[in-house]
């Protein structure tokens, strides 16, 4: 049976970005690939059309524990649509919840997880949910945060972002590969090439350029841009806004700074993100 390799990581922290390199890099396409269309490699854990073939009972009937209880439906059936390993993109912690795994290990062939530096990803939720970064703040140290069921998504539980952070990371995983989002940014060609060679696949090195160029945050930034992008927040004016490595610098206050510190600093130490440079 296949299984699942997961592709990870606490909302806005560059999930979407891998998607697109991998997808570029795989399918090879003969330009960029097109960002509304990622779906059709991959999938989402979340997707809600994976749960309606288990009940026949409407989506807004659904309690959090018949959805908990439905997840591994859904991950046997995400196993069998391919008959290789499937890329799964996930936002959930990997943890139990209402007694059942959010993540069940039996399913998994490995797992892809990217992190990224908490004061640049309070000022993207911001944007993101539409409110200000206080808020922000406070939503990436709550432990209930997640999101709801609605026609497209089941629900998704976050945790706080350093709950998150140590799910996928504090202990030994088989096929674990832990990237950072900004040596993502500084050095593409070893962060993704290190990522490929793990996954035991030896492209040409045009080939790599190619699917780096081709997914590099001005590209995906060109189209949405041309055409949007399906996956957007309602409350956001762009999915890819910025982007950038560092813009805490520019944006939070020496006091926000220093809360977002005081909540993750474990953490943040353990990815380089501790002491500030």
């Amino acid at each position: 049976m296949s299984k699942i390799i997961w592709l990870a990581s606490y909302p806005k922290s560059g999930n979407t970005w891998m998607r697109a390199f991998l997808h570029n890099l795989l399918r090879n396409p003969s330009e960029s690939y097109d960002i509304n269309k990622i779906t059709d490699f991959s999938t989402s854990d979340s997707s809600i059309n994976w749960y309606h073939a288990q009940t026949k009972k409407p989506w807004d009937q659904w309690t959090p524990l018949d959805v908990a209880r439905m997840r591994r439906g859904t991950q046997l059936a995400i196993c069998a649509w391919r008959r290789d390993d499937t890329f799964v993109k996930t936002h959930n912690a990997s943890i139990l919840f209402l007694g059942y795994p959010l993540i069940y290990p039996d399913l998994t062939a490995g797992a892809i997880y990217i992190v990224r530096n908490p004061l640049d990803v309070c000022i993207s939720l911001a944007h993101h949910y539409g409110c200000d970064l206080d808020r922000a703040i406070d939503i990436m140290s709550d432990e209930t945060t997640g999101s709801n069921t609605n026609d497209k998504l089941v629900y998704e539980v976050h945790k706080g972002w350093s709950t998150h952070v140590d799910s996928w990371t504090g202990q030994q995983r088989p096929g674990l590969a832990v990237l950072r989002y900004e040596d993502m940014l500084k050095n593409p060609i070893k962060s993704f090439g290190g990522l490929v060679s793990f996954m035991g696949l030896n492209p040409p090195r045009q080939r790599l350029e190619r699917a780096i160029e081709r997914s590099s945050f001005k590209a995906l930034r060109d189209q949405e841009d041309q055409k949007g992008f399906k996956e957007k927040s309602p409350h956001a004016q762009k999915f890819f806004r910025e982007g950038r490595a560092g813009q805490w610098r520019d944006v939070l206050t020496p006091t926000q700074v220093d809360k977002v510190v005081s909540l993750h600093k474990e953490q943040m130490q353990r990815f380089g993100y501790w002491p500030l440079t």
